[in-house]
């Protein structure tokens, strides 16, 4: 299976004043800090290895997290440094760590998907990037994603069209070379890495059917406990 690569540097400023002594990957959700549920996810899904780009109170993650032999993985860590770069830049930084191609998920969503079916779509697709979509009718936010019969053909977050019916749902797959055309400390966005794949012809969907659930907002918080709390009922 490819690495994953979790970008949890940002500063979660809307989440204040929740936010103000740990880091959005550490806010309690089910009974257990946030990123223990997406590492112990990804284990379930044959994951081996991930990559942390942290930032925001990097040292508590490192500190709750460690080398990750605690979850069964192999966990290594990249910082921002003094400026944030943005998700394409941490990308960008975090390329010497990671084997190409690689996964690569926020640090706030948690996807309940098969990342095997992903993995292999990507390698059916021969393009050099894919993104996991998913019907939204602007349901759980703004709808950028146009895509029909199979085929994503447009993803813009900042253009939205009456066309886009579907939405990122926030895992990808991406090779090194995509980010060759970007400087290293230079400050840009994932999402204009996506949107210039698509522009391009060069980024891959994949459909999913079940909603992502996500931490970035007091509701998206009580959402994803009540989900958590129920899978571990379960069990």
């Amino acid at each position: 299976m490819f690495p994953v690569l979790i970008l949890a540097g940002g500063l979660a400023t809307r989440l204040r004043p929740l936010t103000e002594t740990i880091p959005k990957a550490l806010i309690e959700v089910a009974g257990r800090p946030f990123i223990e549920h997406q590492l112990l996810y990804l284990k379930s899904q044959g994951i081996t290895k991930v990559v942390l780009a942290v930032g925001y109170l990097a040292e508590l993650i490192r500190d709750c997290v460690g080398d990750g032999s605690q979850f069964g993985l192999q966990v290594a860590y990249i910082e921002d440094g003094p400026t944030l770069l943005g998700t394409g830049g941490a990308v960008k930084r975090a390329l010497s760590m990671l084997d190409d191609p690689f996964f690569v998920q926020y640090g706030d969503s948690y996807l309940p998907i098969n990342f095997l079916e992903v993995q292999a779509a990507f390698l059916a697709s021969h393009k050099p990037a894919l993104m996991t979509v998913l019907k939204n009718n602007n349901q759980w936010d703004i709808s950028n994603v146009i895509y029909r019969d199979g085929v994503l053909i447009d993803y813009n977050k900042h253009e939205i069209k009456s066309a886009m019916t579907y939405i990122d749902y926030g895992l990808g797959i991406l090779k090194k070379e995509v980010f060759t055309g970007y400087s290293s400390n230079e400050v840009f966005d994932l999402a204009a890495v996506y949107n210039e794949l698509s522009g391009q012809k060069q980024l891959a969907g994949f459909e999913v059917f079940e909603r992502f659930y996500e931490i970035g907002s007091l509701a998206g918080i009580e959402q994803t406990d009540a989900y958590l709390s129920k899978l571990i009922v379960k069990e």
